[in-house]
């Protein structure tokens, strides 16, 4: 079979496309024909070995993935041969097969595309655990979103509407901005590109502040870097910051402002919560079917690319031009 391969650390032009043996499952495990794989931020991460986990060499990107069950090993009750199914595996999913443990793969609703299903578990899981179980987020509140179009960003900002809440959509280009309006964010802000200076962080916090209305109850930090302390300046009192990732840098935050706002820095590390607590993922993603089936929640695939153009794929993210998710097919 061919499989994009991550040989030696660095950027997506270190990856090769190659023949490899294809997998046999042991007992517990599935052979998944794969149709389609979602791109996420830690693929551009772990190939360059700055991602939490580091997988032996040589190993495929790819850490969410769909397509159809081509043979079980022994004692697997989960899913049967020719089961459609959605699998989350940390990587290994760009490959025209990969071998999954059952108790990561699931059945997914047959109205939904194998590139849906490939772009949902990893964005809308993420940010479903943040929203709830993290942020504690209620009807009426109001919820900014940095970096919103991005994959994790847009499903927090359609998750946001279905949860009752007001959404700021904050983006780095008005483009961006109005496929989150679209989406059904309540209100848009363009931010800068780039290192911010003070002035620019300002005047960032005071749009943040004049857009919900005096401030803002819980803030969705995709980003980091320089956008997130003027974020921070125009959080309400008891108000939940959440600590999702760092494409424009880890900030340094003044901690006197949790203080004087009585508010919460909360990390949101999804694919930890899953591996302590299934039975709690198990019960979001049924939910997350549920909003699906009710036309709430719709992964948005911008962008699609051929499994031996995989690089390009993660290049896309890497460069911060996604909309939405990009997936790669098979």
């Amino acid at each position: 079979m061919k499989a994009l391969l991550s040989k030696s650390a660095g950027g997506p032009d270190t990856l090769v496309f190659e023949d490899v043996a294809s997998p046999e499952p042991g007992e517990g495990e599935v052979v998944i024909a794969i149709k389609a794989i979602g791109v996420n931020y830690p693929d551009v991460l772990i190939i360059q070995d700055m991602y939490q986990f580091k997988p032996e060499r040589p190993f495929s990107p790819g850490g969410e993935l769909a397509g159809t069950v081509k043979a079980v090993g022994a004692g697997v009750t989960r899913v049967k041969v020719g089961d459609r199914v959605m699998g989350s595996i940390g990587w290994g999913g760009m490959a025209e097969e990969a071998v999954v443990d059952q108790a990561r793969v699931r059945p997914f609703p047959e109205d939904m595309s194998y590139e849906e299903a490939a772009a949902l578990l990893m964005t809308y899981g993420t940010s479903y655990y943040a929203l709830k179980d993290r942020g504690n987020c209620k009807p009426g509140e109001s919820l900014l979103v940095l970096g919103a179009a991005g994959g994790v960003g847009l499903a927090a900002v359609e998750l946001g509407k279905a949860m009752g809440m007001t959404v700021i959509a904050a983006a780095s280009s008005q483009e961006k901005v109005d496929l989150c309006l679209e989406k059904g964010a309540d209100h848009g802000l363009v931010y800068p590109k780039g290192e911010l200076d003070r002035a620019q962080q300002k005047e960032l916090s005071n749009k943040i502040k004049e857009l919900g209305g005096g401030g803002v109850d819980v803030i969705y930090d995709g980003v980091g870097g320089d956008y997130a302390e003027p974020a921070l300046r125009a959080m309400n009192w008891d108000g939940r910051f959440l600590v999702i990732g760092f494409p424009a840098g880890i900030p340094k935050m003044p901690l006197n402002l949790t203080l004087l706002k009585s508010c919460n820095i909360v990390g949101v590390f999804w694919g930890a919560a899953v591996a302590r607590d299934p039975e709690a993922n198990e019960q979001n993603i049924k939910e997350l079917f549920d909003l699906y089936a009710k036309g709430k929640i719709k992964p948005h695939v911008s962008n699609t690319y051929p499994l031996e153009k995989g690089a390009d794929a993660i290049s896309e993210l890497m460069n911060r031009k996604a909309k939405g998710k990009v997936v790669v097919t098979v």
